[in-house]
């Protein structure tokens, strides 16, 4: 899809940013590339839309070389999400996502039509949100509809400038997730740039690693997690985040309060580095439409941990009791005590909404106890 072959950078000011970066970016995937501040990725990622234009070699979308093609039509066929958002503020919510349809020359009905569909998409009612401004929306809300405005006319690739960054961690952990739901669903090929690390596992398919001015490793999170090729990249991933071998298992505090899923098609490194960071000894899978799959345990991951071809589908298991949103207490007791389960995942039309703890049980058991002596 997006190819870079031998490309260098050279400034006026004679400092060279970019040194024989050859990079391929798969139709349909999430790429990551991540590094040290002044490693290069802005400019790497500016070069696809020609707002940098290299010194030395060629860039092919496609297979056509990008300088063969109008800055500007190329542009319009990209979309580009940036960290400041970039909403123009005396323009409405709906008239800031349909700019680039209007451009394309789309009918009204059209791109109104795409408006409310992109809404829907990322949980903003049409109703309620499209003829607001954008100072009437959190920050987490207008970070959405940036990200919405780069799709609205439909482009195969998207850009993304450390989009999440300024927010704070709760609204930024919220996008993370909806931009992996949201790329499930539209299948674009995304670039993705960020100098968290956490967030590169999270929601890349391959992150590719600079450091000044070079590439030194592409892989997938679980290769790079395995294998990180030097020095450089073991400091820079973390010791913490390393995975290289299970030692210590059981020495992770199990916490599971809330519900952690991992993709089905995620590697067993991954999965471990997600139980150790959220702190729970198990996750649930889910497929591309965040359908309940099955369940992994920490003693799953260590049991299969040295096959490292095998995704988290390959060791689930699929045979998993679920309660449902309707379930009275009894029932529940009764399935927890049936099943020997500590812990049971709510499910609603495929999805899990929630998660039931012998923790949150016995609140729930004190309650009914204390509504029937109220009514005694």
């Amino acid at each position: 899809m997006i190819e870079f072959k031998n490309i260098g950078k050279v400034f006026d000011n004679g400092v060279r940013a970019l040194d024989n970066i050859n990079l391929h970016v798969k139709s349909g995937e999430l790429m990551t590339i991540i590094g040290p501040s002044g490693c290069g990725k802005t400019t790497t990622m500016r070069m696809i839309n020609r707002l940098i234009e290299p010194s030395e070699g060629t860039i092919l979308i496609n297979g056509n070389d990008i300088k063969q093609q109008s800055p500007i039509e190329l542009r319009r066929n990209i979309g580009y999400v940036i960290q400041q958002i970039g909403l123009l503020p005396h323009m409405t919510i709906e008239e800031n996502i349909s700019i680039v349809p209007k451009l394309k020359k789309w009918e009204k009905e059209r791109y109104s039509k795409r408006v409310d569909e992109l809404l829907d998409l990322v949980g903003l009612d049409p109703a309620k949100f499209k003829k607001r401004y954008p100072n009437e929306l959190s920050g987490g809300q207008q970070q959405r509809v940036g990200v919405i405005r780069a799709l609205a006319a439909d482009p195969p690739i998207i850009l993304m400038d450390e989009p999440f960054s300024a927010l704070d961690p709760i609204s930024r952990e919220e996008l993370q997730k909806e931009l992996i739901h949201l790329q499930r669903e539209i299948q674009k090929t995304i670039v993705f740039i960020t100098h968290d690390m956490d967030e590169a596992i999270k929601i890349s398919n391959r992150i590719s690693i600079m450091n000044e001015g070079e590439i030194v490793q592409v892989g997938t999170p679980d290769e790079i997690l395995r294998k990180p090729a030097n020095d450089f990249v073991r400091t820079f991933i973390g010791s913490e985040r390393l995975n290289t071998a299970l030692e210590h298992p059981l020495a992770i505090n199990l916490m599971v309060d809330s519900v952690e899923t991992i993709d089905s098609n995620r590697g067993l490194a991954e999965a471990f580095n997600a139980m150790k960071r959220k702190k729970v000894d198990r996750l649930f899978v889910i497929g591309v439409q965040n359908e309940l799959q099955g369940v992994i345990s920490l003693d799953d991951v260590n049991t299969h941990y040295e096959s490292e071809t095998k995704t988290v589908s390959e060791i689930m298991k699929t045979n998993i009791p679920t309660a449902q949103p309707e379930m009275v207490l009894p029932d529940v007791v009764k399935m927890m005590s049936d099943y020997n389960e500590s812990l049971l995942p709510v499910v609603k039309n495929e999805k899990v909404i929630g998660l039931i703890t012998r923790s949150s049980l016995i609140r729930g058991m004190a309650e009914w106890e204390h509504q029937r002596s109220d009514m005694a």
